[in-house]
Order: structure tokens, then sequence, then C-alpha cells
């Protein structure tokens, strides 16, 4: 049956107004057409708890207003078949999902992943972790950077004690484990303790530093700072009336934040910037890492004696001050550099 003239116009207007319809749907969520074309895609692989905790409607709202659109990626879908995205996202863990994500990089080389998978691999590891601080040996007139003195143990808990006698390392100690994707820890204050500690694990030297440490986050180029209350420090009469080990499920974090806390200026003043800056800038170098953060403490008793314990892959940005903006302006700079 033929379709009259009218019936055409007719239809002909009804497609256009649905075609305008969605185009002003595109407007509303992601602005003009013209807009769109300046959108940076960003895709991302990450938890659901990690999800949760970073993608708070703040970002995203800000992230929106600036042109950053996130999108989650399909894990049961091969990565070559989304997007196109301008930057990957990700903090996903398996051998798996690493290949997928190498093989992406070698084909789609104008997308910036964050990270590279061997990257992050080096700091999951707390044998290696530290590696690139102690080979830095940082030192200059703001203060120097070293790392604790450390053991690791793979396998035997009942050789530990001879281990840690031979490496001449003092106690108390402190207990993390190899695979640093858990933040538990524990302190052991005797030698006949450390056997039952359960490897793999490194002991490392603890370092009396007023129960504070600080918490630096790096996003790119910026550097910023929070105090978070730590282990009380350990006293030789300490140390000598106490046996056992004792667990901490998680020192640091936002609950334990020390920001508004009337500590003493030797104990809470912040390392110095510069000294942060130059530190920051060797590890993303050294790492080939952006997002990560550092755990510092200073040597209690001095004024410029500093010790990183720990570096942590994609951390809680959620617990930082101004992470929306910070995060935004990098993803953005992200783009600029190509």
């Amino acid at each position: 049956m033929r379709m009259g003239v009218e019936n055409v116009v007719g239809y002909e207007r009804e497609v256009e107004e649905e075609e305008e319809e969605r185009e002003m749907e595109m407007v509303v969520a992601h602005g003009s057409p013209q807009q769109q074309m300046k959108l940076v895609v960003v895709g991302y692989a990450l938890t659901s708890k990690k999800t949760k905790s970073f993608l708070q409607p703040k970002l995203v709202g800000l992230a929106r207003n600036k042109g950053i659109l996130f999108v989650a990626i399909d894990q049961s879908r091969p990565l070559s078949d989304q997007g196109p995205f301008d930057i990957v996202l990700h903090k996903l863990s398996g051998s798996k999902w690493s290949r997928i994500l190498e093989d992406y990089r070698q084909t789609h080389p104008h997308v910036a992943v964050l990270d590279p998978p061997d990257a992050i691999q080096q700091v999951y590891n707390r044998q290696y972790m530290l590696e690139e601080v102690a080979d830095l040996n940082l030192s200059d007139s703001y203060g120097k950077v070293g790392v604790p003195r450390q053991l690791v143990i793979e396998k035997d808990p009942s050789s530990i004690s001879d281990a840690v006698d031979k490496a001449g390392l003092s106690l108390p100690l402190v207990a993390k484990p190899l695979v640093a994707k858990s933040h538990e820890l524990s302190l052991a204050y005797d030698m006949v303790s450390l056997q039952k500690l359960e490897p793999p694990l490194v002991l490392q030297e603890f370092i009396n530093h007023g129960g504070v440490l600080f918490k630096v986050f790096i996003v790119g180029e910026a550097v910023k700072v929070v105090r978070r209350f730590s282990l009380p420090d350990v006293s030789k009469r300490e140390l000598s009336n106490n046996a056992g080990v004792f667990h901490f499920p998680r020192v640091s974090c936002v609950a334990a934040s020390a920001e508004e806390a009337d500590l003493d200026p030797s104990v809470g003043e912040l390392p110095p910037r510069p000294l942060l800056e130059r530190l920051a800038r060797e590890l993303r170098r050294r790492l080939g890492l952006r997002l990560f953060n550092l755990d510092i403490i200073r040597e209690h008793g001095t004024k410029d004696r500093y010790y990183v314990i720990d570096i942590n892959y994609f951390p809680g940005y959620g617990k930082m001050p101004e992470y929306e903006h910070i995060f935004t302006d990098f993803l953005l700079s992200l783009m600029k550099q190509k």
C-alpha cells in the first residue's frame, strides 16, 4: 500500500522530532553537540567498593561540568570493542586482566592507561616496593629520606628468629603481608613471638615517630599531604615489660585523622614541601606511576630524618581534601600532553 504525501511528510517530521529529542537528551546530559566533541571519555575498571569510594557524586558532577565522562568498562566484553576511550582508569588484579590491559596499550597507544600493569605489580610486592626509595637515598638541605631496615620471610616461621638475628634487626618489629593488598600489620615485641607470625611476610624495624604519619597523595604532578594517627612510640621500658604479637587491622584510616589534633609541633609539623615534591617527582619517574601515595614518618627526636614505610597504588583518594578538583584537573592535563 502506497503512503500518501501528507503521511510521508508527517512520518518524516515525526522522525526528525525524535532525533531532536535524542539530541536534546544528549545536550542535557553532556552539553551541546559542539561540547560533545570535546568530551574526555574515561573508561574505568574498578571493584564495586572502589567505584563507590572514588566515583562520588561530587566528583562525577564536577567532571561532567569540565567535559569529562566516566564510563564503566564491561569486563565480560573485549576491551577493544568498547569506547572509544581517551583514558583508562583501573585497579583490578590478576594476570588475565594485566594481559588484557597490556595488549590494549600496545594496540591503542593514543589512550592514556593509568597505570601500566607491570609498574603496579612492583608496589604490590613489599619485597621490592621500597627499593626505589632506598636507591634514591634522597638527602638535601630540607632533610633525608630513607626506608626502615627490613627482612623478607617467605616460609618456615620457626626460622624467623635466626633470620632476624643474622640480619641484625632490632625489636620491636613490624610484620606486614608480603603482598600489599592487605593493610593489616602486627607488632612483635620479642624473639619467641616471631614464630607465631605467618609467612610470607616482611619484617620492618619499628621507628618511633610520635604516633603520627604523613600520608602523601600523588596525582600526576599534584602533591597533597594529610596527617594520620599511627602506632604509638615504644620505649625501652615498654619493650622489656611486654611480650607477644599485637595485631592491628588497619592503622591509618580516615577515622584516625590527626588534622585537627593539638599536636606537638615537633611531631605534627608537615615535612618540607620542596622535599616532598622532589621525592614525588623522582618516584613518579622511577616507579612509572602517576597515581599513588606514600606513608612517611619522621623519626621522633629529629627534625629532618624521614622514612617511607609504605607505597599504595591508586589509594583512597576520596579521603583526600579537594580530590575532585585535583583529579579532574589531572585528567584534563593528560589530554593536553597528547
